[in-house]
């Protein structure tokens, strides 16, 4: 891994954030071939569907709606002790996230002056969980358990078909996945198109054929690659989007007592997802970067994906930052905003006291990464990119929005109404003022007597 060297210099907030390792994602050439498929899928919906998973995943699905009974029989087909991983970590992200449900309130600000808040789910979800180089069950919990919680009525998933199936159907554990959620709306479909098919809807396969394949959503959630972030960042308006993703990354704050070889086992666990993955390790020990790196060498060329390991270690979105003591160790934390943050440390709570930004937090030796993608309960859909700055993971709040109820009554309305009509007038907006003024005063529009109309109603 190549070394990012801070000591000694006192960089402006600019320069931090310049120092930090970042994959070039080259968005613009995935622009130019992601436009042309929301575009076809628009217009031709399910027969631009099927073409495109030919084209990309190398199958035509016989079926684009998986049918139910694919879907239970997936279920009845699962090992018994994968079942019983997945039915943990259902369990525990339902005890999480029924912990996150939001609470109505209200405010009184007077006699008969109150201001509401509801929480209300989005009506219809559109659920991405990718496929590619490895398959994500954990996904499909990740995205549903949370909007469950929520309330949301309508849920569908899409993911790609896989080739070593049937017809096309998606994998067989992400089908029986969705059986124990309670989810039978599944889309063999993959990358932008599956975006495009949720963002715009999509009828049947031939011209004469009205049937609905897929309704709009209100909403796209889950990771995906570079191709489905562009999907969602252009369809991003026409409906809501969780956030765009990048490729998953870690950083590992360390100080010289961490263990090295458990540091490195962890950087190499997060490149395995892919070769754009970021593993960093900030630490202001430089015996610990020895080692780390010793140990990296031995154990890459030992792990199943070497190959991809090894690029990922090796890009420009990896590195070792080693600083001249914690303070610039936070710092540069905060400047990276990693997706995933180990902190093993002497005083690990001091630490994470000071931290601003990051996707999840994993505290101590004990908690690696991992633990967050299957089963502690936490959602692995968190910000990537740097975007942890202003952004935070998937939770029962994304499927959710705030909608303020504004209710007052005669005296309420009447103790600000002058008040309401002597702003909008001085915005050069006088009707918002007359609306008010309106329902105590007979004439708003004759500004000569508003005042001694205004005091005759007791508005002043």
């Amino acid at each position: 891994m190549r070394i990012i060297d801070l000591r000694g210099r006192r960089l402006t907030r600019a320069e931090m954030l310049e120092a930090m390792p970042r994959a070039d994602m080259g968005t613009s050439e995935a622009t130019d071939l992601v436009t042309p498929i929301l575009d076809d899928v628009r217009q031709r919906g399910a027969a631009a569907l099927r073409d495109f998973e030919e084209k990309f995943d190398h199958i035509r699905p016989h079926d684009l709606r998986v049918p139910v009974e694919a879907i239970h029989a997936a279920e009845d087909a699962l090992d018994p002790e994968v079942r019983a991983a997945i039915e943990e970590s259902v369990r525990r992200a339902r005890k999480v996230a029924a912990s996150q449900v939001p609470h109505d309130f209200h405010t009184d600000l007077g006699e008969g002056a109150r201001v509401a808040e509801r929480w209300i789910p989005v009506q219809r979800v559109g659920l991405y969980v990718p496929g590619g180089k490895a398959v994500y069950p954990s996904s499909v919990i990740m995205n549903v358990v949370p909007a469950q919680a929520a309330g949301v009525e309508s849920l569908a998933i899409a993911t790609p078909p896989s080739k070593a199936t049937n017809d096309g159907l998606p994998d067989a554990t992400i089908l029986a996945t969705c059986a124990i959620l309670g989810v039978d709306e599944v889309y063999a479909v993959g990358g932008a198109q599956a975006i495009a098919m949720f963002a715009y809807g999509a009828r049947g396969s031939e011209p004469q054929d009205g049937d609905v394949l897929c309704d709009p959503v209100d909403k796209i959630t889950g990771p995906g690659n570079i191709f489905v972030a562009t999907a969602k960042r252009l369809v991003s308006g026409m409906v809501g989007i969780d956030a765009v993703a990048g490729p998953t990354e870690i950083a590992i704050l360390a100080d010289s007592g961490a263990n090295p070889e458990w540091v490195a086992a962890d950087l190499i666990g997060q490149a395995e997802h892919d070769e754009l993955a970021g593993s960093v390790l900030i630490t202001d020990s430089t015996d610990l970067a020895a080692k780390v790196q010793e140990s990296l060498d031995r154990r890459v060329p030992r792990t199943e994906h070497s190959g991809r390991v090894a690029t990922s270690l090796t890009g420009r979105q990896s590195g070792i930052i080693i600083t001249d003591g914690i303070d610039q160790s936070v710092d540069a934390a905060n400047a990276y905003a990693a997706e995933h943050l180990e902190v093993q440390t002497a005083d690990d709570d001091a630490v994470i006291a000071r931290i601003r930004n990051a996707g999840a937090i994993f505290r101590g030796p004990y908690s690696p990464v991992p633990l967050g993608d299957y089963m502690s309960g936490s959602n692995h859909v968190l910000p990537t990119s740097g975007t942890a700055r202003f952004a935070s993971g998937l939770g029962v709040h994304t499927f959710m929005k705030p909608v303020e109820v504004i209710e007052y009554d005669r005296t309420g309305l009447g103790e600000i109404a002058s008040r309401i009509n002597a702003f909008a007038v001085s915005e050069d907006l006088p009707a918002h003022g007359e609306s008010v003024l309106s329902r105590f005063i007979d004439d708003p529009y004759d500004k000569a007597t508003v005042r001694k109309q205004e005091s005759e109603a007791g508005l002043r």
